[in-house]
């Protein structure tokens, strides 16, 4: 489960960076409005990975659930001492809550660029923020999973 749950975890990892790589481009802008250029760049980016990715986009959902569950079955397994396979199983968890709760919707949401742009620049730093939170987090679990036992 180990090596199901790292696997998993590095999948996530990929895709967050793959993230900020768009993300990164709201920092550095003190104005409460980004420059139109920005967030055409981060809209766009998140209408195709979020919308017209159908159905390819569904894997990330798919990579979320296989390593929850490998991290819940390294509960029950001596690979891990628990406390590593609970916090793994912790923080992993709250990253996939927050994207699923606020990320994902916010990244939808800028990607249809209805909103006016200081909502749509609100949204893109909330978005990076929110993707920095969850790097940290499973930078952490691959840690708590790689190092050894």
């Amino acid at each position: 489960m180990r090596a199901l749950a790292s696997a998993g975890a590095g999948f996530l990892l990929a895709v967050l960076w793959f993230d900020l790589m768009f993300d990164v481009q709201a920092r550095g802008h003190r104005a409460t409005e980004l420059p139109d250029d920005v967030l055409a760049s981060i809209a766009g980016y998140y209408a195709r990975v979020t919308t017209a990715a159908r159905p390819m986009n569904r894997l990330v959902a798919l990579a979320m659930l296989v390593t929850l569950g490998a991290l819940i079955a390294e509960l029950f397994d001596d690979e891990l001492p628990v406390w590593r396979a609970a916090a793994s199983l912790a923080l992993t968890f709250a990253a996939i809550a927050l994207a699923a709760a606020h990320t994902v919707p916010s990244a939808v949401r800028l990607g249809a660029r209805h909103d006016d742009t200081v909502t749509q620049s609100r949204m893109a730093r909330s978005i990076l923020r929110d993707h920095l939170f969850c790097v940290a987090g499973i930078v952490t679990v691959l840690l708590l999973q790689l190092l050894p036992a």
